[in-house]
């Protein structure tokens, strides 16, 4: 995925699922200037991840 795909949809007002490595991720936080995204994986909010956003998958798309 993109920096621009991610920011849509953390933006989004809408539940777009994302994946890394296998896992459902919510996007929390996008570094546009560096390219990174921070993201919650699984259900777990203290599970947090800080990862280059060419990591995230849309379902059904990139």
């Amino acid at each position: 995925m993109d920096t621009k795909r991610a920011v849509q949809i953390y933006s989004s007002e809408e539940t777009i699922t994302v994946h890394m490595g296998g896992q459902s991720v919510w996007i929390e936080n996008v570094d546009e200037v560096n390219g990174m995204a921070t993201v919650q994986v699984g259900s777990d909010p203290h599970n947090t991840q800080t990862v280059p956003v060419d990591r995230l998958e849309e379902e059904g798309g990139e």
